[in-house]
């Protein structure tokens, strides 16, 4: 190593390197695009600014972005003014800004476009949200500078339209820092003592700067939350402000405002006029109609005494028609309930008992008489028959003489003595008994 280098500790040489950079680059302009943009509980943004070649982290501390108009977004291309940092325990540098702006776009108007798109989020711009003027209003609150030109063109066609119309010039600074709380606050008392039918919110015109009071989140919030109708009335007819989209009617210009707000006094006499013409020639034709009704109804109408009489004449017939009606009906419920009698005279069990009992002594009778007869025939049959029988009994031809002789033991009838051998055994049977007897064909 060579003696008359000098070692460094790493301390020392950051410490060299930021005594240079801080000084060499102590405020310089930059610009390029915004990327891996944070914004921590700190309140301290935080982001990396790049171009097609290369990149440097970069911050803005609370302090200095409380004055932005806008908000950083990844993508978005800015210009800066600001200074070079080291950030010795890491060994890093970073661009630390003072100021920041859109580039190509002013900071006020991209605020205004970021507002705007916020709010609209929220619904403070939504159609239903708006309430309606009143047609002719008893006070009104005209919001503005004093000594600008737009309270006086307001207050000139004010009430040249209709003289003697109560308007309250409620004093506010139209522009500067303070501007937007003064707005606010004025707002606020007068829908607290609700000391007004309409508020007109006015200022003449002037460039974004100078509108940007009535481009404030406070002043927007403020005429959302406002039980009075509002009505903006802010700059030139091409010039849009937040106040506009949020109120409940906008106005091109401050005397645009005043025609929307006070009615014409001669137009309304007019109207008056053209309506009480119109109402006594509606009131002259129907009472026309209402007489020609008269006139018709009073053709058809009848004496109330004839009306009577026939009503009279109609309830005799219908009393007749209903005494008929009831005497045909007694006279077939008469004749039912006398059917239904007989049906229950005819049913009683008692005598449907008399007369199955009657039935069956009958029955017993017949079957009695049926029974004997039949036994009385069957004996008959039986004594006919037993006659027959006796008159076939062989024994009753044997008591009259004859006798039957059979072989023993076979017990052969022999009919003829041929049949028979000599000394055969034979046996003899008479009417009371029998003989045994032996065959001798020597005696023949």
């Amino acid at each position: 190593m060579n003696g008359s280098s000098r070692v460094y500790t790493v301390s020392e040489i950051t410490g060299e390197i930021k005594s240079i950079l801080e000084s060499r680059f102590d405020l310089f302009w930059i610009t390029g695009e915004v990327s891996n943009f944070s914004a921590p509980v700190s309140g301290h943004y935080y982001f990396t600014l790049k171009d097609d070649a290369a990149q440097i982290r970069s911050v803005m501390f609370r302090g200095q972005n409380r004055q932005l108009k806008f908000r950083p977004e990844d993508g978005m291309e800015v210009t800066g003014l600001g200074r070079i940092g080291v950030y010795e325990p890491r060994g890093t540098y970073q661009v630390i800004f003072e100021y920041l702006e859109p580039r190509g776009l002013g900071a006020l108007q991209k605020a205004f476009e970021q507002l705007k798109e916020a709010l609209a989020a929220e619904g403070l711009f939504h159609p239903e949200k708006k309430a309606r003027l009143p047609l002719l209003p008893k006070r009104i609150a005209l919001v503005t500078s004093p000594t600008g030109a737009a309270v006086h063109d307001f207050l000139n066609i004010a009430l040249r339209r209709f003289p003697g119309t109560a308007i309250d010039v409620v004093p506010v600074q139209v522009q500067g820092n303070h501007a937007a709380g003064e707005i606010e606050a004025a707002l606020d008392r007068l829908d607290r003592w609700d000391l007004a039918d309409v508020i007109v919110l006015a200022r003449g015109g002037g460039s974004l700067e100078d509108l940007q009071a009535f481009n404030s989140e406070a002043v927007a919030r403020a005429i959302f939350r406002n039980r009075i109708p509002v009505v903006s009335a802010v700059g030139h007819e091409t010039d849009f402000t937040i106040a506009d989209f949020v109120a409940d009617l906008r106005a091109p210009t401050p005397s645009a405002a005043a025609e929307l707000v006070v009615p014409d006094r001669s137009m309304l006499l007019q109207s008056c006029i053209n309506f009480r013409r119109r109402a006594a020639l509606a009131f002259s034709h129907q009472i026309k109609k209402w007489k020609d009704s008269l006139r018709y109804f009073q053709k058809r109408l009848v004496h109330p005494r004839r009306r009577i009489d026939e009503l009279r004449l109609k309830i005799d017939e219908l009393a007749g028609r209903i005494l008929r009606a009831v005497r045909q009906d007694f006279s077939i419920r008469k004749e039912r309930l006398a059917w239904l009698a007989g049906r229950i005279d005819h049913a009683d069990p008692a005598k449907r008992v008399f007369e199955y009992k009657q039935k069956l002594y009958e029955t017993n009778n017949k079957i009695m008489y049926l029974n004997e007869n039949f036994i009385f025939m069957k004996k008959s049959q039986l004594r006919e028959q037993t006659a027959r029988l006796s008159a076939l009994n062989p024994m009753a031809v044997l008591g009259r003489g004859y006798s039957i002789t059979r072989t023993a033991p076979e017990g052969r009838v022999v009919l003829d003595p041929a049949s028979v051998s000599d000394g055969q055994r034979l046996l003899i049977t008479l009417a009371r008994g029998d003989l045994n007897a032996i065959a001798d064909k020597r005696n023949r």
